[in-house]
C-alpha cells in the first residue's frame, strides 16, 4: 500500500512545530537518570507529565543510537518536511546540508535510503510492508518513530492529524495513545464545564485551555443536574433529555461529541470512578426516585456495560473512588433523610462487596442538613485518599489501618458556603486539585489550586484563573492517558 503525501500549507507549520519540538523533548528525556523511583509494571519504568510536567524517567536504552543521530540531525528532518511541502525533492537540499558539515555514510543510509514502512495492525503487532518512502518521521523507521510521537505531548496530535492521511489515520485509530499505556506515558488533562463556561479541556503542563465542540444535545440536557466521568480517551456526561435519561461521550480520537449506550439501569445522583479503560458506576437513583444498590462497570474499548453484583446497601448522592485495585463508594444518603456512614468496596477479581463501617462520618454541620450536602468530596493520590470535608474547609487524609481521618491542610477555598456544591476537588497525578469559584472587582473567575501531598510544608499552588467562567463549577474531571 503506497500513501500519496500532500503537506496542506495551513497545518504544516504548526505539524512541523510539533515535530521538532518531538524530536528534541525525546533527545532529553533520554538522556535523563532515573532519581525517582516510580511505580509501575513492566519492564520499562512508567512516565508520568504531572502539573509541573516534569518527567522522572528515560527512554530505553536501545533508542539512545537513533534518538542521538536524530537530534544530531534535526536539520535535515525540517529541511526533508519543507522540500516535501513545496513539492520538490528533499535529496537535493538534504544532499547539501551533508556536503556542507561533512558526509556520515551511516546518515546517508539512514535518511536517504527506502526503506520497507511498519504497517501497524489493530493488534498493535508489527508486519513488513511494501517498499515505499513515505515514512512518518523520515530518517527513522516507523517502529521507532511511533515511539518517539508516543513520548511527545498530546497537545500536538490535532496538528499531525490534520498534516496528511497516513497521520489522520495514525491519530484517529487511537494507536498512539495504546503504545502510551505500554510505555507508561501519561498526561493528565483537566475537563471543566462551569456556569458561564460550556466543555473545555485544560492542559496543566503547557497551560493552555482547548475548547471542545459544542455539545449536540437538547436544551434540557444543557441546562439540567449533570454528572461527568472520564475513562479512557472517553469523556462521558450523564443527564437529562426531554425523552429520558442520555449520556453524551466525547472520543479524544474523533475529537466529536456522539450519544453512548445506556446504562442497563439509567440513574443520575450515583458514584463513579475509572481505572484505565474501565470504570464504575454504583449507586444513585432511577428515574421514579427509587435509591439504588445496584452497580455497572463500562469498557471504554467495547462501549458496553456489564451489571455487577448488588451493593450491600442503596446509595444515593454517594462517591466513588478506585485505590489498590479496588473500587470503593462512601457516603451518600439511603433515602431522603438518612445519610451513610459506611463505605463499600469492590473485589474486581471475586466480584464480591466488603461493607466498612464509619468509614465517612457525618459531622455536626452536615447531620443537620443532610439533604442540602454535596457527595463526598474525594480524591486518590498515589493510592491514598484525601476528602475536603465541606463544613470545616479542610483537606483531610484517610488512615487505611485503623479507620480514621486526619487533617492535613486548609482547602484554598471555602467549600461550606454553599455546602460542597459548585467546587471540585480531584486527584491530577502526583497533586490534589481544587477548583472553584472567586468574585471579585473584575468579575467572576474560576480558579485551579494544585498542590502535592508529599510535599507536606507546601502552599496551594494557583495553576491557572479562567476568566469569564462564572464562579460555579459545574462538572469536572481528570482524563489521562
Amino acid at each position: 500500500m503506497h500513501f500519496e503525501i500532500c503537506w496542506p500549507s495551513s497545518s504544516f507549520v504548526p505539524a512541523l512545530k510539533v515535530i521538532r519540538e518531538v524530536v528534541k523533548m525525546v533527545f532529553r528525556y533520554s538522556l535523563e537518570d532515573s532519581t525517582t523511583k516510580v511505580q509501575g509494571a513492566g519492564c520499562e519504568p512508567p512516565v508520568t507529565v504531572g502539573v509541573q510536567g516534569c518527567v522522572k524517567s528515560k527512554l530505553p536504552k536501545s533508542h539512545d543510537q537513533d534518538f542521538g543521530l536524530l537530534q544530531q540531525n534535526l536539520h535535515l528532518l525540517a529541511d526533508s518536511l519543507l522540500a516535501r511541502n513545496n513539492n520538490s525533492k528533499a535529496s537535493d537540499g538534504l544532499k547539501c546540508l551533508l556536503d556542507k558539515e561533512g558526509h556520515d555514510s551511516n546518515l546517508d543510509h539512514i535518511v536517504l535510503k527506502k526503506k520497507k514502512p511498519m504497517v501497524i495492525a489493530g493488534s498493535g503487532e508489527n508486519h513488513e510492508g511494501q517498499a515505499s518512502d513515505d515514512s512518518f518521521l523520515p530518517g527513522l523507521t516507523d517502529d521507532v518513530a511511533l515511539d518517539v510521537l508516543a513520548w511527545s505531548s498530546r497537545s500536538g496530535y490535532p496538528n499531525l492529524a490534520s498534516l496528511n492521511k497516513k497521520f489522520k489515520s495514525l491519530i484517529d485509530s487511537g494507536y498512539l495513545y495504546n503504545l502510551r499505556q505500554r510505555l507508561g506515558v501519561i498526561e493528565h488533562w483537566i475537563y471543566l464545564a462551569c456556569i458561564l463556561m460550556p466543555w473545555e479541556a485544560f492542559d496543566p503542563v503547557k497551560q493552555r485551555w482547548m475548547r471542545l465542540p459544542r455539545m449536540p444535545c437538547d436544551d434540557c440536557f444543557t441546562y439540567a443536574d449533570k454528572e461527568s466521568l472520564a475513562v479512557g480517551t472517553k469523556l462521558l456526561v450523564f443527564g437529562r433529555e426531554l425523552s429520558g435519561f442520555a449520556i453524551w461521550m466525547y472520543s479524544l480520537l474523533s475529537r466529536e461529541w456522539s450519544r453512548c449506550p445506556l446504562m442497563d439501569l439509567p440513574r443520575c445522583l450515583f458514584g463513579s470512578s475509572s481505572l484505565g479503560e474501565v470504570a464504575i458506576v454504583a449507586g444513585g437513583s432511577d428515574k421514579y426516585g427509587n435509591v439504588l444498590k445496584s452497580a455497572e462497570l463500562y469498557n471504554s474499548e467495547l462501549g458496553t456495560w456489564k451489571t455487577l453484583t448488588e451493593m450491600g446497601k442503596p446509595r444515593k448522592l454517594c462517591s466513588g473512588f478506585f485505590m489498590d485495585g479496588k473500587f470503593y463508594v462512601i457516603g451518600g444518603m439511603s433515602s431522603h433523610t438518612d445519610r451513610l456512614t459506611c463505605g463499600e468496596e469492590y473485589n474486581m477479581e471475586t466480584g464480591t462487596w466488603r461493607r466498612i463501617e464509619n468509614m465517612y462520618p457525618v459531622s455536626d454541620a452536615a447531620s443537620r442538613e443532610p439533604a442540602m450536602c454535596s457527595p463526598p468530596l474525594v480524591a486518590v493520590v498515589n493510592n491514598q485518599l484525601y476528602s475536603a470535608d465541606q463544613s470545616t474547609n479542610e483537606v483531610k487524609k484517610y488512615n487505611k489501618v485503623n479507620n480514621s481521618w486526619t487533617v492535613v491542610k486548609r482547602l484554598p477555598v471555602r467549600a461550606d458556603s454553599s455546602n460542597g456544591w459548585g467546587l471540585a476537588f480531584k486527584a491530577c497525578g502526583n497533586s490534589l486539585l481544587v477548583i472553584g469559584g472567586h468574585r471579585g472587582p473584575e468579575g467572576e473567575v474560576i480558579v485551579l489550586h494544585s498542590w502535592e501531598p508529599k510535599e507536606v510544608n507546601q502552599d496551594w499552588h494557583v495553576l491557572s484563573v479562567r476568566e469569564r467562567a462564572g464562579a460555579f463549577v459545574y462538572n469536572c474531571a481528570v482524563m489521562g492517558c
